[in-house]
């Protein structure tokens, strides 16, 4: 699906020298915590065969697929309760948990610290505004948004000692927004869907030219998610 490819395709942006905090570079250890079936650590590691990778997935099914998939070691668990040791990784990605319903904020976000080493990266992506909260919310157990000053300020309080946030699919955003007003509440499925592939195309097209403009500096003060960058002082 378009969705994924974009998120991933940012992410990856985010890890490299375009990202606000430099990106990581050759040997990192990089954890993805709720890394699902796999489908971010496969396109990791394709893009970044120079990272040493590893997933955190709750679901024990979506672990045992997410392994099979990439061939990485991935541990099933709960991001509430990281089942590493203190100072484990370089960087910690995690994209679109901490909205979960059965995540603690702070025991999360604490978590992702006490297990970064020194100077480690966490990068994080959460979906915006909870005004655009939906079915499709429902559907996944999603019970948070965030704008970027509130994403800020999370992370500042639980020890972060630089961050730098934003937003990203801006030019569909409008789109989304449409969708939302004509959906309502009342839409019993997920956005998650297959779409047709003039429309897969299109919304491709659409967020690799925004991706291409944000390596140029152009970035808009709102958008579909919240992108977060901080490192452990």
């Amino acid at each position: 699906m378009w969705w994924y490819r974009a998120l991933h395709a940012s992410l990856i942006d985010r890890l490299g020298p375009s990202g606000a905090m430099g990106g990581v570079g050759a040997g990192t250890s990089l954890l993805d915590a709720g890394c699902g079936t796999g489908g971010l650590l496969a396109r990791l590691k394709a893009a970044r065969p120079d990272l040493s990778l590893a997933g955190l997935e709750f679901d024990a099914e979506a672990a045992a697929i997410a392994a099979a998939k990439t061939g990485l070691p991935v541990q099933t668990g709960s991001v509430n309760a990281l089942p590493y040791p203190d100072a484990s990784f370089d960087a910690v990605v995690s994209a679109d948990v901490l909205c979960h319903a059965g995540v603690d904020e702070a025991a999360a976000l604490a978590g992702f610290r006490r297990c970064l080493k020194p100077g480690g990266l966490l990068l994080l992506n959460l979906p915006a505004y909870q005004w655009m909260a939906s079915a499709h919310d429902r559907h996944v157990h999603n019970v948070r948004r965030y704008t970027a000053g509130r994403a800020r300020r999370l992370l500042l309080d639980a020890g972060f000692g630089e961050v730098a946030c934003g937003y990203w699919n801006s030019l569909l955003f409008p789109l989304m927004l449409l969708h939302r007003l004509m959906a309502g509440q009342d839409e019993a499925a997920s956005d998650v869907r297959p779409f047709p592939a003039w429309q897969e195309s299109l919304f491709t097209a659409v967020t690799t030219a925004e991706r291409r403009l944000a390596r140029l500096g152009l970035r808009l003060p709102f958008g579909g998610s919240v992108w977060v960058e901080a490192r452990k002082s």
